[in-house]
This record gives C-alpha cells, structure tokens and sequence, in this order.
C-alpha cells in the first residue's frame, strides 16, 4: 500500500474524550487532514452505548477493555478497570457525572507549573463545552434517591445543592450534573458532541475504527506516526506531517510509549524492547480513587424512574483545612454485588448502594510491561491503602461510618430492611469498585511533550501535575477549546487530558 495513503498533518491516537474534541477542533480548518486511530467500533446507532441507563450492560462486554489489577498488598485484588474500546471511548461507557474542577484543583496545578490552568483564565472554557450538561431532570429523580437526599441533609448538615457547577462548594447533597438529554436519556458524549455533527461533512477528517495502535513510529527523537493493525489483520503506519497526539488513555497512553521504548530502561531492556528514550517517570504515579460499596436490601420494589441509577450524590469535608471535599458518595438504586457475591454474599432481590470514595487518595502506583508483546494487557499496580499514615483506609473507614448513618435516618431508613454487607458473616476489605484515576507517566507542565521527545503530544484522561477528584470529564474537553485570541491549545503549552 503506498506510504502517502496514510499521510495526513496530524494523527491523534484514540477516539475518546480528548481524541473527539482535538479531532473536532482542527478540522475545523478545512486545508488541515486528521486522521483520529481508534480501537473499537462507531457508536454511531448503537443504542446500547447511546442510552445512559444501560452503562452497567457494557461492563465486561466486548466494548471493554477490561484491564485487571496485579495482587494488592491489603486486599482489593479483584477490581474491574474498565476503558471503553468505542468511539467516545470512557464518555461512552461510564455514567456522565461531570463535574467543574474546584477553583483550588485547578490553582493547585498551576502552582506545580500548568502555567495558564488556573482557576481564573480556565472558568470561561466551560461555557464553550458543546456537551448537554444539566442536573438530573425531575422526572428521573427517583423517590428513593430523592429520600437519600434529604436523610443525608439530616444526618451530616450539608447543604442541599442544586445544580454542582453553579458555583463551588466545600460539601454538599443533591442530584447529580451529567453529561445527556434527558427528553431521551441519551448520552452526551464527547463523540455525540464533537464528532456526530461533523464526521460526514468533513472531507478532512479520517475515522480508522476497529484500529489498534500498538507502537509509534519513531525517526531519531521525532514521532512520525504510529504502527496500527486493522481488524482485518493488516499491519501499516499513519504518518503525520506535523504531529502525532497520544490520547489514549490514562493505561494505553504510557502503554504505548513502553512499547515504544520509551520508558525506564532497566525495566525495557529486561523484556527486549530496545529503548529509544531512557524516561524512568513512565508508569509510575499510577493513582486510583477506591470505592467502598455498601448494600442495604429493601423493603420491596423501588420505583423504576433513573437516570443511570446513580444519580444522587453527597460530598463531605471531614477537615476544615482541607480545600474541598475528602469524602464523595454515590447513591445507587441498584445492589452492587458484583465484588460481595464473589466473596459469597447473596444479591438481595430489591436494594441499593452507598459508595463512598476517597476524592483525592495518597496511595500511589505503577503501570508496567510483562512482556514484549503489545497484545499482552500490562500490570496494574494502585497499591491500594499503602500511603504511610493511612489516610486512604481512614477516610474509608469514615464514609462507611457516615453511610451507616444516613441510613439509620428518615425518610431513607423507612425503606430499608436491613444491611447485606459488608455487615453478616463477612467482615475483610474486599468489596471495592473503582473507577480508574491515573497519573501513569510525567507529562513535564506547561508542554505536553515528554522529555526529549518531539513531534507528539500527549492528552488523555486524568494525568495531573496535582490529585485528581472523580468526575472530571468537562476538564478533559477543554484541552480542545481555542483561546479567545484564536490559538489552538497547543500554541499555548496546555496541560491536560
């Protein structure tokens, strides 16, 4: 096949949020070609990706990647890390809560060297997000969810919030903002956003789905594309004129680069990859929000009206010191056993959840090769509950205690029968669920380009100078979002996803 057939100025490698929105925005100059490599299939039509409320039906599926954790030195070795192998990559796979950084998240990058994030000049991007982002619409708010409300209210005197991006908060209790439409529970994902209205219109922009990229191409210190394999089994590589941009992924982006040979060399060299670009800071700083479930069976059936059946949340500042909420709580209108019946609780017909998790935890990890093969999935390793004071097992701890509470208070308690567990015959940490929230490899702040490499940017979800707070998809589309003086974000040395 000849090389020019797949030559175009830029070349961005992954279809998901960043990739939708960077994708979006530069063709929006008609002289400038885009080749965005995707993995998985359109979400183009497909109403199991489309609607919202069936997001549990992706978990594990075919649309997963489904990455597993290594064995955890306390527990929680059995944790599904789903990344979405779809167009909209994890946009069209989780639930769409969306959340406005706090105005400290985002001075506390720029005081690491995100030099323009911070909290003033980033508050007039969210306004020029094309995503469909409103409170929980009233006929999807469930009475339980709407009882969860009012008895977390009582019981730890927060603030009711209506609407979490109007205005920043400490704590608070209410329904949460997401990313849809709610006339027809239909996502607003980045792809529905940024890429729907434009793929068919825009001759200058290419789609390769069902695309996997596995190594880059590089010449010297330049990366000028990128080695894929079609589903059909054929091999060749996209090139770019000017850049390549990783947006792969908080796993598949430093997995890429391993690949490549980019990485610690010790660790490369022992599995025989040639090493282009002795970088020790890939995979390392991996960072995971934990997740504590609690199930309560319920008296009977509850009403069947949801968004996704998580639509309520609570935010708790346990320290007055702290900046922000260190406790975040969804409320789920299903039983979450997926964990507890591994470990022989049995899912009670009629019940809900309570999931507190740990915003910003300390616990650090690493992402790493265990072979040569890039069709070998890497290691996993948060190591969970491992910070030196115990922080992340102590505000566990607490969300559990608090969940407790809340459910001992009307009107919630009225509904509830009893706990299934982690109360019973059970009592061992095990029951976690988590959502990935990883920093896998330094991105050096202010550039984007990692050190001593030209030629290719990197974005992706949720690396961070700084902690990470879930539900950060909105900060995520803004690395697509010009200045108001016309500049791409790349002109302007942007840090982000």
């Amino acid at each position: 096949m000849p090389e020019n057939n797949h030559l175009y100025d830029y070349v961005v490698i992954g279809g998901g949020t960043a990739g939708s929105v960077i994708a979006s925005r530069l063709t929006e100059n008609p002289d400038v070609t885009v080749a965005v490599i995707e993995g998985g299939p359109s979400d183009v039509d497909r109403e199991d990706v489309l609607t919202l409320r069936r997001w549990m039906g992706l978990l594990g599926g075919d649309l997963d990647y489904d990455y597993p954790t290594v064995e955890q030195p306390r527990g929680n070795s059995h944790i599904r890390h789903s990344r979405a192998r779809v167009l909209g990559g994890c946009s069209s796979h989780n639930t769409l809560i969306s959340f406005k950084p706090l105005p400290s998240d985002w001075d506390e990058w720029e005081a690491n060297g995100a030099k323009g994030w911070g909290a003033v000049p980033m508050e007039a991007y969210y306004a020029r997000l094309l995503n469909n982002i409103v409170p929980v619409d009233e006929k999807d708010r469930n009475a339980i969810a709407r009882d969860f409300v009012d008895a977390a209210q009582k019981a730890t005197g927060v603030p009711r919030v209506e609407g979490f991006n109007r205005r920043p908060f400490d704590d608070g209790v209410g329904f949460f903002d997401l990313a849809y439409h709610p006339e027809n529970n239909k996502r607003s994902s980045a792809s529905v956003a940024y890429l729907h209205p434009v793929m068919d219109e825009r001759p200058n922009l290419t789609i390769l789905l069902e695309t996997w990229a596995y190594r880059l191409d590089l010449d010297g210190t330049r990366a000028r594309g990128v080695h894929v394999r079609a589903k059909d089994g054929e091999e060749f590589v996209v090139r770019a004129r000017n850049e390549v941009l990783l947006c792969a992924g908080a796993v598949d982006s430093p997995r890429l680069l391993l690949h490549s040979g980019i990485g610690p060399a010790r660790d490369l060299e022992a599995l025989g990859i040639s090493v282009v670009h002795d970088l020790p800071g890939v995979g390392e700083n991996l960072l995971d929000h934990p997740e504590s479930v609690i199930v309560w069976e319920t008296n009977g059936p509850i009403p069947e009206n949801s968004a996704m059946d998580s639509d309520a949340g609570l935010f708790v500042r346990r320290d007055p010191e702290h900046l922000g909420p260190d406790l975040m709580f969804h409320f789920y209108q299903v039983p979450f056993t997926d964990n507890p019946e591994r470990l022989g609780y049995e899912r009670p017909a009629y019940g809900v959840s309570m999931t507190p998790n740990i915003p910003k935890p300390k616990s650090r990890g690493r992402l790493y090769l265990t072979s040569a093969d890039p069709s070998v999935k890497p290691a996993l390793d948060f190591r969970y509950f491992t910070d030196e004071d115990d922080y992340d097992a102590r505000t566990l701890v607490d969300g559990i205690r608090i969940a407790r509470e809340i459910a001992r208070t009307e009107p919630l308690a009225g509904w509830l029968k009893r706990e299934v567990c982690p109360a019973g015959r059970h009592r061992r940490r095990g029951t976690e669920r988590v959502r990935p929230q990883g920093r896998p490899h330094r991105v050096p702040p202010g550039g984007h380009l990692p050190h001593g490499r030209r030629g290719r940017r990197t974005r992706r979800g949720r690396p961070r100078v700084a902690h990470p707070r879930p539900g950060r998809h909105p900060d995520c589309r803004r690395v697509g979002l010009p200045d108001d003086d016309g500049r791409e974000p790349h002109d302007r040395g942007a840090h982000g996803r």
